[in-house]
């Protein structure tokens, strides 16, 4: 499954910043709001010690990584729910994310003007879910008044999920005309299922990246812990990166070059890793890997999933045909080298359909179809 994440914040927040640091692509950056009209698209590689470890042993012709398709969506303000600044633009844009990343302004600037005047993550945090939130109290309030057309429908199917909306969609415009968004509402499984067409702005998980300056590289930030509290509160992630340093860094030549610079800076990961962990753990993603003489391959799949779940994961043909998995874990192949010497020592495992698949797992589907 492709992870598609887009990058969101007030304007003059660092955004665009962030996105060239983390994708190595070049993009418009200007001291003035709005300076991100179009949203710009990187694709980037997730690295991944484990894939590089088995292609070293493999030996495969092609070696492919997960991907991440980073947008940087232009900024928000105040009043974007009612069309004001970018507003339109920026919420048509997020709907079409899987997860979002909203980067928070954490450090003062004299010469980096702030939409609001001043610099408050925690302002700028709720400004922009109240917008979320006022969008999506639109679209529930737009769906209620055509909900008992639904209900008188001559369709069944129609009738029955009017009867699971109903209820539903008039306990989501209390939350949402309180600020609270979709995805802090406790929902069953068919609740999801019914909300799921209309693509609401406030269901998608949403990690905050705090942007900070290159003294709060070392020393303590109290922006910073304001952000982490409160998103503790929210149950979702945090973390700190300082956008301008790892935009540096990103336009570094050779890897080596990069590690000596974050050496020398202090900086033990890069913000792209940082990034990506938090949006596994957030996302409850994993990876197992296919590996053959033609290539090793790393794919991304929910936790929890069944063995013919995550092989739909590489093409629906495999799930609809699914026999069984051959499968070790990657740690075997590290301690054993060999395949061969795996199967000796018992440690391949022939799986069928019931069977979750775990993180670092090397599989083979076998199918018909």
């Amino acid at each position: 499954m492709a992870l598609n994440i887009g990058i969101v914040g007030l304007p003059n927040v660092g955004k665009t910043t962030v996105f060239s640091a983390l994708t190595s692509t070049p993009a418009e950056i200007a001291n003035y709001p709005y300076s991100t009209t179009e949203p710009n698209i990187g694709n980037v590689n997730i690295p991944d010690e484990r894939l590089t470890h088995i292609s070293e042993i493999i030996n495969p012709r092609k070696e492919v990584h997960n991907m991440i398709e980073f947008v940087d969506i232009a900024g928000l303000a105040k009043g974007a729910s009612q069309g004001d600044g970018m507003g339109n633009k920026f919420l048509s844009s997020i709907r079409e994310m899987g997860a979002l990343i909203h980067v928070v302004r954490c450090f003062e600037d004299d010469d980096v003007q702030h939409v609001e005047g001043s610099v408050n993550p925690i302002r700028d945090i709720e400004t922009l879910e109240i917008e979320l939130a006022f969008s999506d109290l639109e679209s529930v309030e737009r769906r209620l008044d055509r909900i008992g057309k639904i209900l008188r429908s001559n369709d069944p199917k129609q009738r029955e999920e009017g009867k699971i909306l109903d209820p539903l969609l008039r306990r989501l415009k209390e939350a949402l005309g309180e600020g609270k968004p979709v995805h802090s509402q406790e929902l069953t499984a068919v609740e999801e299922k019914a909300l799921r067409g209309m693509n609401l702005l406030t269901t998608k998980e949403m990690i905050y990246c705090c942007n900070i300056d290159e003294n709060s590289l070392t020393s303590d930030n109290e922006m910073v812990n304001s952000v982490v509290e409160y998103a503790k509160e929210h149950g979702t992630e945090c973390v700190a990166i300082c956008g301008k340093l790892e935009a540096e860094i990103s336009e570094l030549d050779s890897e080596e070059e990069k590690k000596e610079f974050m050496e020398d800076s202090g900086l033990k990961e890069s913000g792209l890793n940082l990034l990506i962990r938090a949006g596994y753990k957030l996302l409850s993603l994993e990876t197992f890997f296919t590996a053959g003489e033609q290539e090793t391959r790393a794919w991304t799949f929910k936790k929890g999933s069944t063995a013919p779940e995550c092989a739909g994961v590489i093409h629906s043909d495999f799930q609809r045909g699914f026999i069984k998995a051959e499968t070790y874990h990657c740690t075997d192949l590290f301690e054993l080298k060999t395949e061969q010497a795996i199967k000796v020592a018992g440690k391949l495992r022939i799986e069928g359909k019931e069977y979750i698949v775990k993180d670092g797992d090397v599989i083979l589907f076998r199918f018909n179809v």
